[in-house]
């Protein structure tokens, strides 16, 4: 369930061939009921999720989630704002590897994107 505009592969795409029902699993129930849920908004679910990235240093999985909240209404500077609040709950390092990869999901954008 990626979004075509994005530069990240579906999960069958990622890792359909070596974990199908993993990619199932994250298209079926992660993408379309877990984060369809009542509750949250996606901007806000978007939220949560680059800070839970960010906390448990995963900067792996960050770059996609990162476009994603661009994606879901988050801003550059409201994405700044809360790994800058991070850094003192999670810490400073865990925050200062987030900020590049927030600068390239940024520049990865179209000018317009980043205005909604």
């Amino acid at each position: 369930m990626s979004d075509p505009s994005t530069p990240f592969p579906s999960p069958q795409a990622a890792f359909g061939d070596i974990a199908p029902a993993f990619a199932r699993l994250t298209d079926e129930v992660l993408f379309a009921e877990v984060w369809q849920r009542p509750g949250l908004s996606p901007r806000e679910r978007s939220l949560v999720t680059v800070a839970a990235l960010v906390a448990l240093y995963r900067l792996e999985q960050l770059p996609f989630h990162l476009g994603r909240a661009l994606d879901h209404g988050l801003d550059r500077e409201a994405l700044a704002e809360a790994i800058t609040h991070l850094a003192f709950y999670a810490g400073w390092p865990c925050a200062a590897s987030a900020l590049p990869l927030l600068r390239a999901a940024v520049a990865a954008r179209p000018a317009t994107t980043e205005a909604r």
